[in-house]
């Protein structure tokens, strides 16, 4: 035998006695409790309050049952008002009140696709509708809704005996009373939405959408008259009437605002106005106008408004002049802008309160990784008033008369839930739930961990932050080699807290990250550029998305500072997440199987241009050669072949965001190349938030039960 052969069988043979006597990796735990329990808590949605304040009303989705909660003050006890059974992927939203409190108006069904077609995720043989219901609040529980209409959008008249509503991009009417029966009231091109009465109830204006604009309608019902106010090329959208009902207010933006999605937008060449329409002199005009720079593309809020108009008779919406999503005022004649939430945070969920003369809104001013709530006067009289604080998340107001609130709020063991703060504590005082003791005994509180904000760089350098979940009894800086898992969020504009999230899928995503520390990994859950929270040059950062990507620093960042941690065993990082979180998977497995030893890829992108022109169907990548290129090379399709780590995708085949195709295509290129092993798990007839309660348990298990063989040393 050679020396070179001598040498080569000595160090196979010392290599294998140390792996003869070197510890074996740590093995994820036996998890104190399953993802079915963690996965227990209900998801709390859509919370209103009754005009008089007596009663505020929500969708509670327990294990996939959705049903309408009320609870009347002065107790405030929640108790369910429907009795719906069954995880059968029937949404219920839009709920509505009627003026005197005494009825409730929901939608039960989803919405339908570009074909009009409901999404129908147990496969049932008969074809799904989207329904109005109306129930009696007082009624005893659970209640018999009646249907009113196939439809959605209801819109109450003021008198309280009829709505209108949309069907099939059409404006249609039906009374409230026993027998009462649908008809048409405004056939128009395009479709119609955001249906507003106007407050003595002689006119319902809405937004007429067109291919590449909108228009503002107004309707006169008793004369049966359609007049489209001062048509343009622009996009007109959020009808808002002047409380007395003399003068009708909107917004306009540019009808090419950008270039395409998923590129940064920091301005635009038309900065967005507001215009307003007065009936007794019938004169339109703009009464407002943002200002070149930030803030010219239009950035609206995530539930209320973006537009009020206050009893002061002022004018209230959102701005991003400052680089961070703040509220302003002016006269509803026209002027200057008064700033009403100033400093470092974003203004996200905004509600006027019933006197119409303050708002509340959430925003994460001081605590940038949680959200609290808020008060301002509404003309800048006076400064933005705390109302929560602490280590919880509130937000989705929903103002009392009297300054009273209802509200939704989590906390790091806490999951979403309602509560109120009655008016008699000034609406800043004594907190309490609305459903105590509703969830169920298997939920996980005192097991949970609290997760720790972490501050990392970024390849290139940027600040990014993120929330850390130790497994419980692991320390930081505790030599304790574990596997880890890094969570990407969907969107992008999104932003994971200290907490239970406010929307259902990142609520879902937060307690899989609790049932993956419970099983011994460290959980990094990653902000990345080009969401939301950390003002206008985060979210629209340069190249980001089919710019360029620039979010994978980032992510490789993130697998770096990991790698360096004592926790960690720095050969068994995985990723994992869904959407625009699934594409920063498969870019990450694509361009660093050296860095990340394998992947969860829920319904991700992995070729920008087929998904732009899922949104814009008019995208021609032919004719934009270079964007294409570009485009693609941003995409995790581009770099296919060296794709080496072992990856799990997850997709319903009746997606309406990302295209089933995405899966379809990437499994194919990556059989092609023969270099990774596939796993897959697909769901029939499922769309892109799974309806279905058992999907999101089946999915979250095949996703640990992957981890547990690929990276978290159980082979």
């Amino acid at each position: 035998m050679s020396g070179r052969r001598l040498a080569a069988a000595a160090v196979a043979t010392i290599a294998l006695l140390a792996a003869a006597v070197a510890p074996a990796p740590a093995q994820p735990a036996e998890a104190d409790f399953s993802v079915e329990d963690v996965l227990s808590a209900p998801l709390p949605s859509g919370l209103t309050a009754s005009p008089d304040g007596e009663t505020v009303a929500w969708v509670r989705n327990a294990g996939g049952v959705r049903n309408v909660w009320v609870a009347t003050a002065p107790e405030w006890e929640g108790r369910r008002l429907t009795g719906y059974g069954g995880d059968e992927g029937w949404p219920i939203g839009d709920l509505t009140f009627t003026p005197d409190g005494q009825r409730l108006l929901f939608v039960r069904g989803g919405n339908p696709n570009s074909a009009g077609v409901i999404a129908n995720p147990t496969s049932d043989p008969e074809p799904r509708t989207r329904d109005i219901w109306i129930v009696d609040v007082s009624a005893e529980t659970p209640a018999e809704p009646r249907k009113l209409a196939e439809g959605s959008g209801p819109a109450v008249h003021p008198s309280g005996d009829r709505i209108a509503f949309g069907r099939d991009g059409d404006v249609w009417r039906v009374g409230l009373g026993e027998g009462a029966e649908p008809e048409p009231a405004v056939e128009a091109r395009g479709g119609a939405g955001d249906l507003a009465w106007s407050p003595e109830g002689r006119w319902l204006a809405f937004t007429s959408g067109r291919e590449e604009h909108s228009l503002i309608g107004l309707y006169d019902p008793a004369a049966d008259t359609l007049d489209f106010k001062a048509p343009s090329v622009d996009r007109d959208f959020a009808p808002t009437w002047s409380p007395d009902g003399t003068r009708l207010a909107w917004i306009r933006t540019a009808s090419e605002p950008k270039d395409l999605p998923f590129t940064p937008e920091r301005t635009v060449a038309e900065p967005w106005s507001i215009q307003a329409f007065d009936l007794e002199s019938g004169e339109a005009r703009e009464v407002w106008s943002a200002d070149e720079g930030y803030g010219s593309a239009f950035r609206g809020t995530a539930s209320g408004g973006p537009l009020w108009w206050t009893e002061g008779g002022r004018l209230v919406f959102p701005w991003e002049e400052s680089g961070w999503v703040h509220l302003y005022s002016i006269p509803g004649s026209g002027g200057e802008a008064t700033e009403l939430t100033p400093g470092e945070g974003i203004v996200e969920h905004a509600a006027l309160a019933p006197d119409g003369r303050s708002l509340v809104y959430s925003a994460n001013h001081g605590d940038i990784d949680r959200r609290h709530l808020w008060r301002v006067p509404a003309d800048g009289s006076g400064e933005p008033r705390q109302l929560t604080s602490g280590e919880g998340i509130e937000w989705g107001p929903a103002p009392l008369p009297g300054g009273g609130l209802a509200f939704m709020a989590s906390g790091a063991r806490d999951p979403a839930h309602a509560e109120v703060m009655p008016a008699a504590d000034g609406g800043a005082g004594q907190r309490r739930w609305l459903a105590p003791g509703t969830l169920p005994d298997r939920f996980p509180s005192e097991e949970l961990v609290e997760p720790r904000q972490v501050i990392y760089s970024a390849s290139d350098g940027k600040r990014i932050h993120g929330q850390l979940f130790l497994p419980d009894g692991v320390e930081p800086g505790q030599s304790a080699d574990r596997p880890a898992a890094i969570f990407m969020h969907g969107g992008s504009r999104r932003q994971m807290l200290l907490g239970w999230h406010y929307r259902g899928y990142y609520h879902r995503a937060y307690a899989m990250n609790q049932w993956l520390a419970s099983k011994g990994y460290v959980v990094l859950s990653v902000n990345y550029r080009s969401g939301i929270g950390y003002g206008l040059e985060f979210r629209e950062a340069v190249d980001y998305g089919a710019a360029g990507g620039s979010e994978f620093h980032d992510i490789r960042g993130a697998g770096t500072w990991l790698r360096e941690r004592p926790e960690v065993d720095g050969d068994r990082i995985g990723l994992w997440g869904g959407s625009y979180g699934g594409y920063l998977t498969a870019l990450g497995l694509a361009r660093a199987s050296d860095l990340f030893a394998a992947g969860v890829d829920f319904h991700g992108v992995h070729n920008w241009n087929v998904v732009i022109e899922n949104f814009v169907p008019d995208y021609d990548p032919a004719a934009r050669p270079e964007f294409r290129e570009r485009a693609f090379e941003a995409s995790p399709m581009a770099d296919a072949d060296e794709w080496r780590s072992p990856v799990l995708f997850v997709h319903g085949d009746d997606d309406r965001n990302v295209p089933f195709t995405e899966t379809v295509r990437m499994i194919a290129e990556l059989r092609r190349h023969g270099q990774a092993e596939i796993e897959q798990l697909v769901f029939p007839d499922e769309v892109h938030g799974f309806l279905l309660h058992e999907n999101w348990v089946e999915a979250y298990r095949r996703a640990g039960d992957f981890f547990d063989r690929t990276i978290g040393g159980g082979g």
